[in-house]
């Protein structure tokens, strides 16, 4: 059929056609074509975009507002998550998982039978077993097992959830990390935090529905952690500081008032929303949105990293200082985003990559973490708030039962990567406290029994939150892609 289009008379013409200005041109044949498809197919991406999530979207959210809140696919037993990730892997042997074997063998070769086909990072696989140095103790009614270094944990051992049988696919920091937070070591997949801020949206009215605050010296995922991937951008991971202002840019530059910052506002909403109207591309929807919340930010997020004003004995109890960036200063933080209505919360704790001197490495990060960690419990829990938010507690892997050595790059008594068998803890939000999951052999090597795989964790968090997993789509590049990829089972046994 030919084509009546006006052609351009050179490349800055050719520049300014649109998809509609193509359309209007070309006649009937193009939209006949168009029809056809629609027909055939329906319109995919918008489906994905608008209803996938969940049954419904509300009618008051209004065409621009894909943040309000939605409903999941079932009661939910969660309304809200805190996700705090230890990154580098601490050692499970010495913190969750005790070993009196492991003792009694400690300097012996590991048998060869162990070791075999199996991966790692930097020892030699018939290095020698090591105990831990720390002594463990039961805690509470239920009995739980925990290390010494861990005296503030013991306090909360009956509201938490400990689970000694996670795996894992990866044995190094980036790829492990990527993958508990996206499902997978690929680069380029939306992180946990953006997959249920898409399903469940916010009841967050002046802050973004999904957070991260981090401590220590950073991660080896990066940014990628809490990025929304393939999903539109409004879903990604605000990261907040804890010095100075909490978001770059929050506070005006001198001379411009709030009268004219908000016309200016105004007129670029006008814009947007007419270019949205002739591309149609949903990242102009994201810009609109973006605008409109650090406005809000404005006013929301200074006042939210003010500790100044909680009460002492709340301070004392996390051990938290106004104006420092510290691990006890973000639980704290945590608390006061979720009781605003944030969705999702990611807190990263770096320095637990113990390779040298693993006992001394593990009393240091628990002196900064092991209080406010249950600090945070005993507060969500006195404020009614921890029957409907989650926290979970972990890292990417475990750490070996054999020692790393290595006098030329100066380490010594060190545990190596692990992702065969590792230890972290849940609580609140539909899970049973006081209880142990799963067991590892005797060393401390392989699961034993009741193995959990990260995305079992993953569907696990899903399921709390009322949203089944294998239908928590997004289609992309032609197929549906889901956070648990093909796999993960509900880790039914520790829901209350």
């Amino acid at each position: 059929m030919p084509c009546n289009c006006e052609h351009p008379r050179n490349i800055w013409e050719l520049r300014e056609i649109t998809r509609r200005h193509f359309f209007e041109q070309c006649g009937l044949g193009v939209g006949k074509i168009a029809l056809a498809s629609l027909l055939v197919g329906g319109n995919r991406a918008l489906a994905s975009a608008t209803t996938q999530p969940s049954a419904a979207r509300p009618a008051s959210a209004g065409p621009l507002n894909l943040m309000a809140p939605k409903p999941p696919h079932f009661p939910a037993k969660a309304k809200r998550v805190i996700y705090l990730f230890m990154v580098g892997a601490p050692s499970q042997l010495d913190l969750f998982d005790p070993k009196p074997q492991l003792v009694k063998y400690d300097g012996q070769p590991i048998p060869a039978e162990f070791t075999k086909n199996q991966r790692y990072a930097f020892i030699e696989k018939n290095a020698a077993l090591m105990g831990s140095r720390y002594k463990f103790s039961k805690a509470g009614q239920s009995g739980t097992e925990l290390s010494e270094i861990l005296p503030h944990l013991h306090e909360v051992a009956d509201d938490i959830c400990l689970i000694r049988s996670m795996h894992t696919d990866q044995f190094n920091h980036a790829p492990g990390q990527i993958f508990v937070q996206t499902g997978s070591a690929q680069l380029g997949r939306p992180s946990m935090g953006s997959w249920v801020s898409y399903g469940l949206g916010s009841e967050a009215v002046d802050l973004p529905a999904f957070v991260v605050l981090t401590s220590g010296r950073g991660t080896s995922g990066g940014p990628s952690l809490w990025g929304s991937g393939f999903l539109p951008t409004m879903y990604q991971g605000v990261q907040f500081r804890t010095k100075g202002d909490p978001v770059l840019d929050v506070t005006n530059p001198h001379g411009i008032d709030p009268k004219l910052q908000r016309d200016s506002l105004d007129l670029m909403r006008e814009l947007n929303e007419h270019h949205l109207a002739a591309v149609a591309d949903p990242e102009i929807r994201t810009r609109i949105n973006a605008y409109e919340m650090a406005y809000k930010m404005q006013t929301s997020a200074p006042e939210l990293t003010d500790l100044s004003k909680e009460d002492p004995k709340t301070l004392e109890m996390y051990g938290a200082k106004p104006g420092e960036g510290s691990f006890a200063n973000n639980c704290l933080l945590a608390r006061r985003l979720i009781e605003r209505g944030v969705r999702f919360v990611n807190l990263y704790h770096a320095d637990w990559d113990h390779h040298s001197d693993v006992a001394g490495g593990l009393k240091d990060q628990c002196g900064q973490t092991d209080k406010a960690s249950a600090a945070l419990i005993k507060d969500l829990k006195q404020r009614g708030l921890l029957e409907d938010t989650l926290v979970v507690w972990g890292g990417e892997f475990g750490r070996t039962p054999m020692v790393e050595t290595n006098p030329a790059i100066g380490r010594a008594l060190g545990r190596d990567h692990h992702p065969v068998a590792y230890s972290m803890w849940m609580a609140g939000g539909g899970i049973k406290g006081g209880m142990t999951h799963g067991e590892t052999d005797e060393i401390g090597f392989r699961i034993a029994r009741d193995g959990v795989h990260v995305h079992d964790l993953q569907a696990t968090i899903l399921h709390l939150l009322g949203l089944d997993h294998t239908k928590l789509t997004y289609r992309f590049q032609g197929r549906d892609f889901r956070l648990t990829d093909v796999e993960g089972e509900v880790v039914k046994q520790i829901l209350a």
